[in-house]
């Protein structure tokens, strides 16, 4: 073994970027059995994905996707678009036999998602989705503690994500706003929480949601200099949701990009017949514990420190104290995904991605119908 694997990015915007760093950093955290390595990067822009790709550190690029596939120096196709052209692009990745790493949501719909899925299976090829946040050491430490017995039964599991992208009236309408290309904020914010629920808690089966634009329309410009009118938004700005899951655990999520000041602030908390766990990723080198068989004369939860070499990815990072941030999340993918390469499969992969956006388009209907709406009607 050894020697470079080579991946071609489509896409160039922050998670491009954000994917160049985790391929970077990977090897400097972890022994793997290749060498990852970025050879071209596309975008339809030619001189932005040129500037892109240099400061990157990437030396070619093409504006069409499709070269970026053909090229004979491409073994993985790592997709960071807009989540409408997730699936034909994987599918067309799965059919020239690259592997495939799509950034979440894995698509708008669960019939896209379930397509991509059936497309990788039937061509054999690794393929994974991009829920970076599973590999923060804390939310990792969460998971382990949970499957360790730490709170006992799992009785409630609640997550909010919270954001001010939307809440301007003057930002410009964009991709972000049109559901058939970006998705809805349950499919963007939410698939991260979905999958977060699904990972520690087990099969979601029955949804219960509720829905809001409360900027119903957005300037539009013409090449980004003269505002020719408005445009429909066609998103929700904020969404909730009650969770039943398979396990008779109960839970809630509600993901919001109108909330001002709050950039990107999300929480996560399992309470269970033992114990209690809450992550705040304001604070993510922190995992707060409260055990039912603690000292009552130290009632409360108590603050892990989640940088001990005993626990998730910190051995590789920097000393106790250090921390680390929201980079480390995809160099802990890269490592994880490239660590048994090329024996052992990828995860999550596209059917778990599939998973999740079954649960997303259930809250979707279930926010359109206003009724409690079961996975299974999704899935079929």
């Amino acid at each position: 073994m050894g020697g470079d694997l080579r991946i071609g990015i489509v896409g160039y915007g922050t998670m491009g970027r954000a994917h160049c760093y985790g391929y970077r950093v990977a090897p400097m955290v972890r022994k793997l059995p290749v060498t990852p390595v970025v050879t071209v990067m596309s975008g339809r822009d030619g001189a932005a994905v040129a500037a892109a790709a240099a400061a990157y550190g990437v030396r070619e690029t093409v504006t069409d996707w499709r070269e970026l596939i053909a090229r004979t120096d491409v073994d993985v196709v790592d997709i960071c678009t807009p989540p409408g052209t997730h699936a034909e692009i994987a599918e067309a990745a799965a059919a020239a036999g690259k592997a495939v790493f799509c950034e979440k949501p894995l698509a708008v719909s669960y019939a896209q998602a379930a397509s991509a899925a059936k497309a990788v299976s039937a061509a054999g090829v690794h393929n994974a989705v991009g829920f970076n946040y599973r590999r923060l050491p804390a939310v990792a430490l969460m998971h382990r503690m949970i499957g360790d017995g730490a709170v006992g039964d799992v009785r409630l599991w609640r997550a909010n994500w919270l954001s001010d992208e939307f809440t301007d009236p003057a930002t410009p309408f964009d991709w972000r706003f049109d559901r058939a290309m970006g998705g809805t904020t349950i499919a963007d914010l939410g698939s991260h929480l979905v999958d977060l629920a699904l990972w520690m808690v087990g099969e979601i089966t029955d949804v219960c949601a509720q829905s809001q634009t409360f900027i119903t329309e957005r300037p539009q410009f013409d090449g980004g200099v003269t505002e020719v009118g408005l445009a429909d938004v066609t998103v929700d700005d904020a969404s909730s949701a009650l969770i039943r899951f398979g396990s008779g655990a109960r839970g809630t999520v509600e993901m919001a990009r109108s909330v001002v000041r709050r950039p990107c602030d999300f929480t996560i908390e399992v309470d269970g017949s033992e114990g209690t766990l809450h992550f705040d990723y304001a604070r993510l080198n922190e995992l707060w514990y409260g055990s039912a068989h603690s000292d009552p004369a130290r009632y409360g939860l108590t603050r892990i420190r989640a940088e001990h070499e005993s626990h998730p990815y910190a051995a590789g990072w920097w000393p106790i104290g250090q921390g680390v941030g929201y980079g480390s999340s995809f160099a802990n993918q890269v490592a994880d995904l490239l660590e048994g390469w090329p024996d052992a499969p990828w995860t999550p992969d596209f059917a778990q991605g599939a998973a999740v956006q079954a649960v997303c388009e259930a809250m979707e209907r279930s926010a359109a119908a206003d009724r409690w709406v079961a996975v299974s009607e999704v899935t079929g």
